[in-house]
């Protein structure tokens, strides 16, 4: 029997536009493969929809914190519909910066040093001496993300208008240096690394994420054989600290410059990493002989509930 799959995209969270194209992809993908697709732009009836569609597999394309921060997979926990990705509570965790932070430290795992403080007091005085990034503790996609220069002799002070969009609290870590390195897990198995150079402003922000020619994906990574060993094994470590399932994606820093200090630090782990055209989990599996098609279609064959 054909198996029917939910493909949950849209939503209402900031980054929408990117769970749309990334539920596009992937629900194309999985017709080609044979699957019964239905197209589901979430909004606040979703449990009613799911109720009338009654789905063998929920493909959880949704991106930002309702999708990824583990409220979504308690609905779907209740409806005992299998979904893709990693459960309630290591979606949850992973989503608070912050948390995955501290799980992520008991677990011997490197991190750039940081401390949370409220917007309007990052703003009257620097919170740590500069360079510093400033980051919202439960979005992704870059949005709200801040790096003060070394140069930079005042705080942010961007983060005291009325329409700041990204919450009171956040997270401020110590900039490092250097490049910028990825690396996917898929199941108990973690993929290639990718150095991602963005072609201007040196940044890994929206743009470089999603826009045709934002950024250059270097993969494998030209890094010293034993540190791209590194960054693989500290990924599977990350992923399992965290309780992930199917899919995530582990960021990190690398300061290799001839004047650096050698610093390898994981930034954070994504547990609903991006499915477009442009998106980095996909070139990852490519480089490991998984066809797009196919890797979709494994992450519905692993889908389950009590993730």
């Amino acid at each position: 029997m054909t198996k029917h799959v939910a493909v949950l995209m849209g939503g209402w969270s900031s980054e929408r536009s990117v769970s749309l194209n990334s539920g596009r992809a992937c629900a194309d993908a999985l017709e080609a493969s044979g699957y019964r697709v239905s197209r589901v732009d979430v909004d606040r009836h979703i449990a009613a929809r799911l109720t009338e569609l009654k789905p063998d597999v929920a493909f959880n394309a949704l991106h930002g914190p309702d999708g990824e921060g583990g409220t979504i997979q308690g609905l779907l926990e209740v409806l005992r519909i299998p979904y893709t990705h990693s459960g309630v509570l290591a979606s949850a965790v992973a989503m608070h910066k912050q948390m995955a932070k501290t799980v992520m430290a008991a677990a011997g795992i490197p991190l750039a040093t940081g401390l949370v403080a409220h917007r309007r007091d990052i703003a009257r005085a620097h919170p740590m001496p500069p360079p510093y990034v400033v980051k919202p503790i439960s979005e992704g996609s870059s949005y709200g993300v801040i790096i003060v220069r070394e140069d930079r002799s005042h705080p942010p002070q961007e983060l005291t208008r009325e329409d700041w969009a990204f919450g009171d609290w956040l997270l401020v870590e110590k900039y490092v240096a250097g490049r910028e390195l990825t690396c996917a897990v898929m199941g108990d198995k973690a993929l290639g690394v990718i150095d991602i150079r963005p072609q201007v402003g040196g940044f890994y922000d929206f743009d470089a994420k999603y826009a045709k020619g934002g950024s250059i994906h270097v993969l494998p990574a030209q890094i010293k054989p034993n540190i791209y060993q590194q960054v693989q094994e500290l990924a599977l470590t990350a992923h399992q600290a965290l309780g992930c399932r199917g899919v995530s994606r582990a960021d990190f820093r690398y300061d290799d410059r001839p004047e650096g200090t050698g610093e390898l630090v994981v930034l954070e782990v994504n547990t609903q990493p991006g499915m477009t055209e442009t998106s980095l989990v996909p070139e990852l599996a490519a480089h490991a002989g998984y066809s797009f098609g196919e890797l979709v279609s494994w992450m519905v064959e692993d889908a389950s509930c009590d993730r």
